[in-house]
């Protein structure tokens, strides 16, 4: 699946909209917008509806790029668990990257049936 600044880019080229042009009809800066495109940075909710509306598409379409975790959800689990927020803290100052994590959380699910097992 493409990231949010994937598919924020690839539905801007195909309307034939500049980086600039598109930033100027958003009220944003050209410069924020291509922090959104490479990553580094995410939409607010008002600057995500004004995305959707000048490139014509749905803001669920926007939404479902959107991987990053729902920032409340974390912050309850870290305060519910104190251990859950001390690995996310060594994840981040370990910079593990994300095919770390994922061959990590792949790992666990194939052990999961062989425990069921015994």
């Amino acid at each position: 699946m493409k990231t949010f600044g994937e598919k924020l880019r690839e539905l801007r080229e195909a309307k034939d909209l500049s980086l600039r042009e598109l930033a100027r009809n958003l009220g944003v800066s050209a410069a924020f917008l291509s922090d959104v495109e490479l990553g580094r940075r995410h939409p607010s909710e008002a600057v995500l509806k004004k995305l959707a509306r000048a490139l014509r598409v749905p803001v669920e379409e926007l939404r479902k790029h959107d991987t990053r975790p729902p920032v409340a959800d974390l912050k309850r689990r870290a305060a519910a668990d104190p251990a859950f927020g001390l690995a996310l803290r060594r994840v981040m100052d370990k910079e593990i990257s994300s095919e770390e994590l994922l061959d990590l959380v792949r790992k666990k699910a194939e052990e999961e049936p062989a425990q069921e097992e015994e």
